[in-house]
């Protein structure tokens, strides 16, 4: 039983034949799904972190690179999207290419990107709808909206909107994959509709002089005990690895090709089309933003301390347009369970996919016949989710959920460049161009913001590969239907 085995392609055109899942997705929907993932809490909160600890207002070239870094990735990922239209994302494909301890190692750092990326996006929900709360002059109790090591008081305590939000999302995709779509199509045209709006509202209160110098000097911020590095082009770099988070789930796209109606088509799309229409969003973003405000207004020591946790939404607030600030929440309070939806069911079909292999328990590939969906998959890892986001702080996790998006791109070049060589003939209705240099730059780029990461962040990560590799070997490897070829053909 050997560790490097590979999935044959006769086994997933199997898989896709007798799949349960509907196929209702057609390219517009995907590509809404992509957007929906990917513009949230990041590009509403990480601004400021990328603008004062990292860029300046250089930071609009650090979304440039971290969007350069994703499309590398992206055009890789449409490619096996269009050999291997099936859910399970990079863990399929790994499959499929370099072999079967990869593609659980894929599988392992993309439950990394996922559950920890639904938690921390469920989490920024509650302090946003908190938020909206207080513009109503309406208060929650502190133990029914903190968990409980952030609790000051004494006595019970949990994160109640983040619980309750979970299981709302849950509710809503048991249903169905088309009118969970459908509920993320009109989120998506309401928070792409604020982020217009905040581009364009945002020209008329630009000071020109906030952009000079546009490359600060490279110096140090210290904060008590703390030394960050910042500014220059070194900080340009870390700043792409700070807001990478901001680009997480693009990716989430290539989960659904079990239920696109043309996956071999409309996924390769919808992969690159959300990519580059929130690239260009968040460039525009960053540069009004960092002309509205001087980067270092975002200083969370100084003269505007709060400016740091909600930057647009302040920065309006300090350009005497409250009402703009409140259009801002409410969009991002609406906007983000989108986010959290997409997660949610991006999670759901890869475990969908490491069921139908073995490699989890297969409680996680039953389909319900009614809704199409893994219903069952989906409440306990809802389930879950609520618990860890009412109960835990949520503390680095944007990072760790960085760390596992940047592996599974790295993989997913190189296993895309390894099925070019040993498989050529297969048929590719998108094909990469000039393919070894886009996976030399796109396995270059994603590797060094990786190690640009926080070293918390890479240590806590590498210890849950490695609880990965311990399950692998403990329970995964024996129970994998490779082992049982007459059950995977």
């Amino acid at each position: 039983m050997s560790i490097w085995r590979v999935k044959p392609i006769s086994a997933f055109e199997a898989d896709m034949k007798k799949s349960d899942l509907k196929r209702v997705l057609g390219k517009w929907s995907l590509t809404a799904i992509g957007v929906g993932a990917i513009i949230g809490g990041g590009i509403f909160v990480l601004t400021g972190t990328g603008a004062y600890y990292h860029a300046g207002p250089a930071l609009a070239l650090s979304f440039i690179i971290a969007g350069v870094a994703c499309v590398f990735a992206a055009l890789c990922y449409s490619e096996f999207a269009s050999i291997l239209p099936v859910e399970g994302s990079a863990y399929a494909y790994a499959y499929g290419t370099i072999g079967e301890i990869f593609a659980w190692i894929i599988g392992w750092g993309l439950i990394l990107e996922y559950a920890m990326g639904s938690m921390t996006v469920a989490v920024s929900w509650s302090g946003y709808f908190n938020k909206l709360l207080k513009m109503f002059h309406i208060k929650l109790p502190d133990w029914l909206t903190t968990d409980p090591a952030s609790y000051t008081g004494e006595g019970f305590s949990m994160n109640l909107p983040a619980f309750l939000i979970v299981i709302l999302v849950i509710s809503l995709l048991i249903k169905g994959t088309k009118s969970a779509a459908k509920a993320n199509n009109m989120i998506v045209i309401l928070k792409v509709s604020a982020v217009i709006f905040v581009i364009i509202a945002g020209l008329f209160f630009i000071n020109t002089a906030n952009w000079h110098p546009f490359i600060p000097e490279a110096t140090k911020i210290i904060e008590k005990e703390t030394t960050h590095n910042a500014y220059g082009i070194a900080g340009i770099v870390s700043g792409a690895a700070a807001i990478f988070f901001a680009y997480v789930g693009f990716d989430a796209v290539s989960t659904q090709a079990g239920e696109a109606i043309n996956p071999k088509k409309d996924v390769p799309f919808a992969i690159i089309a959300s990519l580059l229409i929130c690239t260009t969003l968040y460039i525009l973003v960053s540069l009004v933003l960092t002309g509205m405000m001087n980067y270092q207004d975002f200083n969370p020591l100084g003269k505007y301390p709060e400016a740091i946790k909600a930057p647009v939404a302040y920065a309006f607030d300090i350009a005497g347009q409250p009402w703009a600030g409140f259009i801002i929440t409410v969009a991002a309070t609406i906007g983000l369970i989108s986010v959290l939806m997409v997660m949610i069911m991006g999670q759901s079909r890869i475990f969908l996919g490491m069921s139908k292999d073995g490699l989890i328990p297969a409680v996680f590939s039953k389909v319900n016949p009614i809704s199409g969906t893994p219903k069952t998959n989906l409440i306990i890892l809802g389930g879950i989710i609520a618990v860890v986001a009412a109960f835990t702080p949520i503390n680095r996790l944007a990072d760790m959920t960085s760390f596992g998006t940047l592996f599974a791109f790295t993989m997913v070049c190189i296993a895309v460049w390894i099925l070019r060589v040993k498989q050529p003939q297969l048929t590719r209705t998108f094909k990469v161009p000039a393919l070894p240099i886009i996976a030399i730059c796109g396995i270059s780029i994603n590797t060094y913001l990786m190690i640009n990461l926080s070293l918390d962040a890479q240590l806590l990560s590498l210890g849950w590969l490695a609880i990965g590799i311990i399950v692998y070997f403990a329970y995964s490897k024996k129970r994998a239907k490779l082992n049982r070829p007459e059950e995977i053909e």
